[in-house]
């Protein structure tokens, strides 16, 4: 049931991938990613949030978000920089290759990658890496952003050979290597997938005190009663009709819901609510009213109300300040 939730929220959100680019370098290298200001606007235009990974599929590297840690990086693991941080990736700890400037990265015309400044000597190759970004939507309701650890990593050569990950770094291997006709939309696709799986990864592994959105999707009361309202978003909803189906009490069922994801059930749904509008006023034509109509509204003007008072901004000014993703 958990999953239900998760895709419902990626498919409104413009989970966007962007095309791969492989490294092959030689010790010593540094790469190097600009702000995420400098890149977003090359992946998804409107897009909010810079999702940045790198695929090591040979050697070793290291990682280090600037003002962290270097963590260590071997063939078969993957990193996410869920917060369009920059960071380094390099041969070695404590390196930098520099900043990147805005107009080095406007002059990129012709290609949105790479926009790494790399070094590197003519020895032989020390780690080969697969690395992407992704891009998305952050308002006004994307409660999976705010419950990313700013760095994920995993470990793909734990899988049997026909794990998800293993395949990822295989088919992504050998299309950056191939570079047929196709290939940057099946990687860019791939991207998606390969994030997708990442997340359900971590969700797996946090501990079970653990509280947030994802800690909701894994819980199975919560999880169910969030199924149940993105299954439903026009549905008149209440805890004690929710509560019954999921088997629960409505005091206990609301009291569990708001320790796990921090706000009431009523107040989750109407948020979700505007996501879904949120989503149908930047994708498409349909009329407010029709939009208001699917979510649970009775006439437009109770919409229009809503979505002020939640968003900021009515229906209207959301819709002609957010570029189609069409």
């Amino acid at each position: 049931m958990a999953g239900d939730a998760l895709s419902d929220l990626l498919r409104t959100v413009r989970l966007t991938g962007a095309t791969f680019f492989e490294v092959a370098a030689t010790s010593p290298w540094v790469a190097e990613q600009p702000p995420a200001e400098f890149v977003l606007p090359k992946i998804l235009v409107g897009g909010e949030r810079l999702i940045s990974y790198h695929v090591v599929t040979e050697g070793q590297c290291f990682a280090t978000v600037i003002g962290g840690d270097p963590i260590a990086l071997e063939a078969g693991e993957v990193i996410v920089i869920t917060k369009g941080d920059p960071h380094v990736m390099s041969s070695s700890p404590g390196m930098r290759a520099g900043p990147v400037s805005r107009d080095t990265i406007a002059a990129l015309s012709t290609s949105p990658l790479p926009f790494f400044v790399k070094y590197g000597s003519d020895g032989p190759i020390s780690a080969r890496l697969v690395c992407g970004f992704l891009a998305c939507d952050a308002r006004p309701f994307n409660p999976l952003l705010d419950n990313l650890p700013a760095v994920m990593k995993v470990r793909a050569s734990q899988e049997n050979a026909g794990g998800c990950l293993t395949q990822f770094i295989r088919i992504a291997t050998m299309e950056s290597a191939d570079k047929r006709a196709g290939s940057e939309s099946i990687l860019a696709k791939l991207s998606e997938l390969m994030f997708i799986e990442v997340v359900r990864r971590h969700m797996d592994s946090m501990p079970a005190e653990r509280a947030g959105w994802l800690a909701g999707l894994r819980d199975p009361f919560v999880g169910k009663a969030l199924s149940l309202m993105h299954g439903s978003p026009a549905h008149d909803w209440t805890i004690g009709e929710l509560g019954k189906k999921v088997g629960l009490s409505r005091s206990v069922l609301a009291e569990r819901f708001t320790d796990l994801l921090g706000v009431p059930p009523m107040q989750y749904l109407a948020s979700w609510r505007m996501q879904i509008a949120a989503s149908n006023l930047s994708d498409g034509s349909a009329s407010i009213a029709s939009i208001a109509e699917e979510i649970g509204y009775e006439s437009g003007a109770a919409f229009s109300r809503a979505f002020k008072k939640l968003v900021g901004v009515p229906p209207s000014e959301w819709r002609r300040r957010t570029p189609s993703s069409a």
